[in-house]
């Protein structure tokens, strides 16, 4: 007896990019590499018009990309916007140019969004350790919820056409918005992998790395506002990450 074909989803894969010649051609390989068969992977490219060789790089593997284009944009969240558009697969993920797959990434998000009835995947990923889970629920009194957007986070496109485009006014967090309107969607249902399903690493230079304590605090403080959280919550968090920041900070003089 034939087993039952099972149906694979196509998974759209969105990667942003401006003057990234250093890492750009690991990212894309990261994808064609994949044990996930090829005609269900859909890799999307948006290059901020870049100077360096990205672009040659970009064109050297263009037979196994969906669509590119290498044109002026308003930035890295208005970039992620034009893939949305792009984007025909079920299943929606987000991989940076500086950031990497690991070969059975795609495997596993199909089997979870298989396996169960999700609208969106929080993966384990790699930066200086191994980050897993999610936790919707501390949400209101932390600022770390879940371990990482890029690399471990997919999403339906069902369910990122409910929850509308990334917004533009966040010029850093757009994705932690994103986030919060998602956990506040409450028909949308989500998961985090097993900690030992690990998606990819997470380049731990990229621009939330780069943030000042101040710039990360003022936009975190404006997206809880923005997503209507009462002030004595958003004062209280603010305190709480302070007073742990302010303890890491002594102990790492410290030591």
């Amino acid at each position: 007896m034939n087993k039952k074909k099972i149906k694979l989803p196509k998974i759209s894969i969105i990667t942003v990019v401006l003057n990234g010649k250093k890492t750009i051609n690991k990212c894309i390989k990261s994808v064609i590499n994949q044990s996930y068969p090829s005609n269900k992977i859909e890799h999307i490219i948006i290059d901020g018009a870049s100077t360096d060789k990205t672009v040659l790089i970009i064109k050297k593997y263009q037979k196994k990309i969906a669509y590119w284009h290498s044109k002026k944009d308003a930035g890295l969240y208005d970039a992620m916007n034009i893939g949305l558009r792009k984007c025909t697969g079920s299943i929606i993920g987000i991989l940076n140019s500086d950031d990497f797959f690991n070969k059975n990434a795609l495997k596993i998000v199909s089997k979870y969004f298989r396996n169960n009835k999700i609208d969106f995947l929080f993966g384990s990923v790699i930066k200086d350790r191994v980050y897993h889970n999610f936790f919707p629920d501390k949400l209101w009194y932390t600022f770390n919820i879940y371990p990482s957007h890029s690399v471990g986070f997919f999403i339906t496109n069902k369910a990122q056409k409910k929850i509308g485009n990334y917004n533009t006014k966040f010029k850093y967090s757009a994705d932690r918005d994103l986030i919060y309107r998602i956990i506040k969607k409450d028909s949308l249902k989500g998961l985090a992998t097993k900690k030992n399903d690990i998606l990819g690493t997470f380049n731990l230079t990229g621009l939330s790395s780069r943030l000042s304590f101040t710039e990360k605090t003022l936009e975190e403080i404006k997206i809880r506002l923005s997503n209507k959280q009462s002030i004595i919550q958003i004062i209280s968090v603010t305190v709480i990450f302070l007073f742990y920041y302010f303890i890491k900070s002594f102990q790492t003089k410290k030591n």
